[in-house]
């Protein structure tokens, strides 16, 4: 426990902070010497043997002057302090809401929700843990709890106030102790440390989404329906004594520390910006009044739990929010914080609700839609504002937000170790990011992606990671639906208990040969998994490289949403990666199957018949005679779509083309260009078509990141308050066609993008300038010339007119490829029985590769079961009640 004398001291430094806060005048530390544990320059010739050990039966205690050789920053161990004791590594697994961490919906109601899952047990968040540190995470920190109902973030939602609660959570810190990590500190006996994990306690302030949702002032968020209440003084001091209560709770549960959210919007990021607080008491006014929360928090916290507890802050060093904090008062609660004692600051980027610009559609028709109605940009499409800014998206460039832990860093002005995050996902950004800009890295859905990351870094396996490629569409789209969290390459995440992958379990007399047609997405995991179980697969691609008609999905840093992932199956191969910025997420993919069906490969598990188109006749002869003494006993058809060609007079015109033509062919497109279709396609090849320019065949970079900061008006020396360039200092790259992009169907654009990224694809296009949205066309014909007639909107309020473009680009959905299924259904074989079609050939209209690739992984799971049979082949996750309830407030809402 710490001594009272040290508290006291504690004590007195911040309210001296906090008195000269509050006459206006933000404290000038003088330059700290950072105390703390650095990386040590160890020996190569240990690590090899050390790094090369599995997790389970931990190498022998290194010796001193040992280091990694593949990652030696990463792999420094990190010292805490003597309470504490070292981390084995500089990641910290960051928090995120997997759906896992449980609920208080009362247990009387939890039967009339009728749950495939019901989350009571927390036994799935102790697997899903205890795999990540078996993975070799340093430390972990959970989904955020609530210390209170009001900060619950949705109705029901998690929190630890109850002894009930934390006897819950035993079995996850029972799991994660279990483990040991490896570790080169010269000072471990055993060469590893315990595995270690911290709760995250978040109150969501006005961001709840329930009726009880309170904040610093009366103030309504917009991205809630419901208008916060504002806190009394004395209920802000019981609410400083239900976070010290939920880390106490926390404590006797097993966790090592707990994470403060004190970033993102939430409350008490609410307490320390003026635009959400207009107190007039001691939490409100001045400076030094408003971080007055966040102080007393840490302070009560760290009083409660003593000296041996880790206390994360998590602090928003970037509000990318008009009137947000100015970098003196992240400075000062930074030094106040280390005060109070925290053991680790973290980095927070960005409200939820930050919008970084505002813009409007503009009117292109004088010059662009001449001949045509007055205005296409009528109410329907006037208006268009950003949500938030890109803080986590594929679109934003690798470690775009390490710059500003490096200038808290470099200031010297704390001695915690200070944490960078946002967008790390590889070890070589890791050791980059370690090289001057943090003292550790936070990367959460990383592990989502491969819970072995570290481990596989340590080992020099980097080619086996499976990396997150930032798409959102298993993860934080799940959560914001109280759906539970997955990911889109690793459908395993969060749901380790429903799909377990064992090598070669699968007895040897239930083995199969499979044949699978088509290397895309669904076609890849269900020969990856199943080949790994001890399946014997043939996989026939009529490409020249696996991947084959996903190719263009990891050429296209665009396509993020589950519309615009349904090309990803049609397509082939498509090298034009190197001319657009951001691919480099999406090849990962390509080259983590790739190298998994190779080694494969080389185990004697799977054959590659690359080049080779399949046809039904091939298949019949195939089941009977057998190739090389096999005879195939089922097939997977996962041939993907076809583009769907709409019915509109003059067609043929030289000037129409497909977005096969535009994306594959290269085929030239002049600078006006109509767009049929406003899917996830049409957004696609609206923005490849705004960006690309023919003449430049640069190679581009995923981490320009200077350029994506000024295109989203980020202030990198964060010398205006919330972060934000002034108007005039926003540099949007020059677009290089005017594009009219239209729907048949009346409603907004895009509407059906993905619910975290769809927004950042619109943004992009109306900021432009250069894009003109329209609902409700119809296509009359294509004339001689090429130009588009279309007629907008029915009845009396009907427009008709014509668009005189250069090209138009076809981008009217996709079909389903089931040649193959069919034949064999109409030749009524006995194939027809043993023929699965999964990805794009089952189900064109609701195709995603998020659906595509669990689908797969799932089939192979049970392709050996009797009672698996076409048409009964389709295998979904389980429904936890948490998205039972969701579904039921949204209909109520509604």
């Amino acid at each position: 426990m710490a001594s009272s004398s040290a508290l006291a001291l504690a004590a007195r430094r911040s309210v001296a902070r906090l008195r000269c806060l509050e006459r206006g005048s933000p404290r000038r530390a003088a330059p700290r010497t950072r105390s703390f544990d650095r990386a040590r320059s160890l020996s190569s010739a240990a690590a090899a043997a050390a790094a090369s050990s599995d997790v389970d039966a931990p190498p022998p205690a290194a010796p001193a002057e040992a280091k990694n050789p593949h990652h030696p920053r990463m792999f420094a161990p990190l010292d805490l302090g003597p309470h504490i004791g070292r981390l084995p590594n500089r990641v910290l697994m960051g928090s995120m809401h997997t759906g896992l961490e449980g609920h208080s919906i009362p247990g009387f109601a939890l039967p009339f929700l009728n749950a495939e899952d019901d989350h009571e047990d927390l036994t799935e968040m102790a697997v899903y843990f205890g795999e990540r540190a078996k993975g070799g995470a340093g430390l972990m920190v959970t989904g955020g709890v609530s210390p209170n109902r009001q900060g619950w973030v949705g109705p029901f939602a998690g929190k630890l106030t109850t002894e009930t609660e934390r006897d819950r959570h035993k079995v996850v810190t029972d799991m994660v102790h279990s483990i040991r990590i490896p570790t080169y500190s010269p000072n471990s006996p055993d060469g590893t440390e315990p595995g270690r994990i911290c709760l995250q306690i978040l109150h969501t302030g006005r961001y709840a989404y329930h009726p009880f949702a309170v904040s610093a002032s009366s103030t309504k968020s917009p991205i809630s329906p419901f208008p916060a209440r504002e806190l009394s003084t004395s209920n802000v001091k019981a609410t400083i004594r239900d976070f010290a209560n939920c880390a106490v709770l926390a404590k006797e549960a097993g966790y090592d520390g707990v994470e403060v959210m004190g970033s993102e919007g939430y409350l008490i990021n609410q307490f320390l910006v003026s635009k959400t607080n207009q107190r007039s008491d001691e939490y409100g006014g001045a400076f030094g009044n408003r971080m007055r929360l966040a102080v007393e928090i840490v302070e009560e916290v760290r009083k409660a739990c003593g000296q041996d507890f880790i206390v994360i802050f998590r602090l928003s060093m970037l509000d990318l929010v008009k009137d947000g904090s100015s970098w003196e008062e992240v400075r000062a609660l930074a030094q106040a914080l280390e005060d109070a004692g925290v053991t680790i600051i973290n980095t927070g980027i960005g409200w939820h609700e930050a919008r970084i610009r505002e813009c409007n559609a503009i009117d292109l028709t004088n010059d662009f839609g001449r001949g045509s109605p007055g205005s296409f940009s009528e109410a329907r499409c006037a208006k268009i504002e950003t949500r938030r800014a890109a803080t986590i998206a594929t679109s934003v460039p690798r470690g775009a937000f390490a710059f500003v832990t490096k200038k808290l860093r470099d200031e010297k002005i704390v001695n915690v170790p200070l944490c960078a995050t946002n967008r790390i996902n590889a070890p070589s950004t890791v050791e980059a990011v370690l090289g001057g800009s943090a003292d550790l890295v936070s990367m959460a859905r990383p592990f989502l992606a491969d819970p072995d990351i570290v481990r596989k870094s340590r080992e020099g396996r980097d080619e086996d990671i499976n990396t997150c490629i930032a798409c959102n569409q298993a993860c934080l789209d799940h959560a914001f639906i109280g759906k539970t969290a997955s990911c889109l390459v690793n459908p395993r995440a969060c749901h380790e208990t429903e799909i377990s992958i064992e090598p070669d379990s699968v007895k040897s007399d239930e083995r199969l040969n499979i044949g699978v047609v088509g290397g895309g997405p669904a076609g890849m995991a269900f020969a990856h998994t199943a080949a790994t179980l001890g399946h014997h697969i043939t996989l026939f691609d009529k490409s020249d490289e696996i991947g084959g008609q996903s190719m263009l999905l990891f050429s296209f840093p665009f396509l993020l949403h589950p519309c615009s992932l349904q090309m990803v199956l049609m397509l082939g191969q498509f090298n034009m990666a190197k001319r657009i910025p951001g691919k480099e997420e999406f090849h990962e993919t390509i080259r983590y199957f790739r190298v998994q069906l190779e080694k494969l490969q080389q185990a004697g598990k799977l054959e590659l018949k690359l080049g080779t188109e399949i046809t039904y006749d091939d298949m019949e002869r195939k089941s009977c005679d057998g190739m090389a003494g096999r005879r195939i006993d089922k097939w997977i058809i996962a041939t993907g779509v076809d583009p769907r060609v709409p019915n509109i007079p003059g067609m043929d015109h030289p000037n129409v083309l497909s977005y096969i033509d535009v994306l594959r062919h290269k085929a030239e497109v002049g600078k006006k260009v109509a767009v049929i279709g406003a899917g996830g396609i049409g957004f696609d090849v609206s923005e490849y078509l705004l960006h690309h320019d023919d003449s430049d065949d640069r190679d581009r970079s995923a981490d320009e990141v200077d350029v994506f900061l000024e295109n989203w008006g980020v202030d990198k020396s964060n010398s205006d308050r919330g972060g934000l360039l002034p108007e005039e200092g926003v540099k949007m790259t020059k677009p290089h066609r005017e594009i009219v992009l239209m729907q048949r169907k009346r409603g907004k654009l895009g509407a059906g993008l993905g619910k975290t990224t769809g927004w950042i694809h619109r943004s992009t296009l109306v900021r432009s300038k250069c894009v003109e949205m329209i609902s409700e066309v119809s296509y009359d014909r294509i004339d001689e010339q090429g130009h588009l007639h279309i007629t907008i909107g029915k009845g009396d309020k009907k427009k008709t007119g014509v668009l005189e473009v250069d090209n138009i680009v076809l981008c009217a959905g996709q079909i389903s490829k089931r040649d193959l299924q069919e034949a064999a259904v109409d030749a009524g074989s006995d194939l027809a029985s043993n023929t699965f079609t999964i990805g794009g050939a089952y189900e064109a209209g609701e195709l995603d590769a998020k659906r595509a690739i669990d689908m797969g992984t799932r089939l192979a799971l049970r392709i050996k079961d009797d009672d698996v049979v076409p048409g009964k082949h389709a295998f979904h996750a389980d429904v936890g009640a948490e998205e039972k309830l969701y579904d039921a407030m949204m209909k109520i809402m509604r």
